[in-house]
């Protein structure tokens, strides 16, 4: 008894009557997300000029000899935008394979058939992705499904498990109806997806970012190269563009507007919310090369009067910026910088601590017009992880971490 099936071997497989009469063959199944989202819903049979829609409860006996109905009453296939085609829309398409995290494409997809009692069910195991199913596709009409499988024996299986495959839709409509979902994406680290989206088409690309929650679409859209960030933002709706844009650290959000066409980067800002777009338009002053056009607004300043207890009061409403966090700077009556503490020394210091008793030995600073490499030398000579920005009078402006002298360095 056939425990699994495969999808070339479906296509074109005899379908026949209670009789054992020949209605016609196998052209095309489909599955149906909304109802179950494995489980083969429709076979859809070719005999003669017309396609017959055979339902998986129509079906007694799935075998490499052929489809053995126990129901007889067939309709004409008509299109289903519910549908997913496993012929026509998965079979030699591209995927994503998010446990992977790659883009492959599909060469065959492989069944599980369940036996139940009245019926034989097909549910989808897997996408076949290597040199087997390869093989198979080539030699399949050719020698016989048996002899095929024991041929295939030799070569090691390539196959993504079906929880695993994301499906490429451009049609928003379409991806809704399908029940297609970007959470898997959007789970992945930003630097991962933003490999899997630099290997699609723009089509593929607006269509994930489309539809990715805007914070998820941020930190991918903040990882992928240049010009393709560009293409994405071009693409999206202006609203959508503008929901990522707020997401992205002000700095990064510049550098993005930046590059687009000026009437573009206009119609995003004006979609955004006035705070974010105040800081970016800030920052949009500036030169990217410049210390104001590298340097991030998001920072945590307090007093120089402060205390220790006064800082994880600061720290924990500023939860967001922790991951990145590593420096709390000082500032007098006018906002003028004064010192920097480095964060780890926080931790070995009572509450009523005052701040400056931790500050760093050497107050290290640049002015917002500073160039790069005046900067890169700063942070080279001096092991820095964070520099802070100053204006003209002195007063804190912003600061660059060391991930963006990183980036400078590997463009270079």
């Amino acid at each position: 008894m056939l425990d699994f099936f495969y999808l070339t071997e479906l296509f074109g497989l005899t379908v026949y009557d209670l009789k054992g009469r020949r209605l016609g063959v196998v052209r095309d199944a489909a599955i149906v997300p909304l109802v179950d989202p494995v489980r083969v819903d429709r076979f859809l049979v070719g005999g003669g000029w017309s396609w017959l829609t055979v339902r998986h409860d129509q079906v007694q006996r799935i075998g490499l000899d052929g489809i053995w109905l126990k129901d007889e009453q067939l309709t004409p296939y008509h299109s289903d935008e519910y549908m997913l085609r496993l012929m026509r829309d998965l079979l030699d398409q591209q995927i994503i394979d998010s446990n992977g995290r790659k883009v492959v494409r599909v060469t065959d997809v492989t069944f599980e058939i369940l036996h139940e009692p009245e019926s034989d069910v097909l549910q989808v195991l897997e996408v076949d992705v290597g040199l087997r199913s390869i093989v198979r596709r080539l030699l399949q009409g050719g020698l016989p499904r048996a002899w095929i499988r024991r041929l295939q024996t030799r070569i090691p299986p390539n196959s993504i498990r079906w929880e695993f495959v994301n499906i490429l839709e451009p049609d928003p409509q379409r991806r809704l109806r399908l029940n297609i979902s970007t959470r898997r994406l959007e789970s992945l680290h930003p630097a991962d997806l933003a490999d899997i989206v630099e290997e699609l088409s723009p089509e593929d690309r607006e269509a994930i970012f489309e539809s990715m929650d805007s914070e998820a679409a941020a930190e991918a859209l903040t990882e992928v190269d240049p010009d393709i960030q560009t293409s994405i933002l071009e693409s999206l709706d202006t609203e959508k563009a503008a929901d990522i844009i707020e997401e992205m650290e002000p700095h990064e959000a510049a550098d993005a507007l930046g590059e687009l066409e000026e009437e573009t980067s206009e119609e995003i800002l004006e979609e955004m919310e006035p705070e974010p777009k105040t800081e970016v338009e800030e920052l949009l002053g500036f030169e990217e090369d410049e210390a104001g056009g590298m340097m991030n607004t998001r920072y945590v300043a307090l007093p120089e009067t402060a205390t220790v207890g006064d800082a994880m009061v600061a720290l924990a409403r500023h939860e967001e910026l922790m991951e990145n966090l590593n420096t709390i700077f000082l500032v007098d009556g006018e906002d003028k910088l004064t010192a920097t503490v480095p964060l780890a020394r926080l931790f070995r210091a009572s509450a009523a601590t005052p701040l400056k008793e931790l500050a760093a030995e050497t107050l290290i600073s640049v002015n917002d017009g500073e160039d790069q490499d005046r900067i890169t030398e700063l942070f080279d000579k001096y092991n820095l992880l964070t520099l802070p920005v100053v204006d003209e009078d002195g007063k804190l402006s912003g600061a660059i971490t060391a991930d963006e002298i990183i980036s400078v360095l590997r463009n270079r």
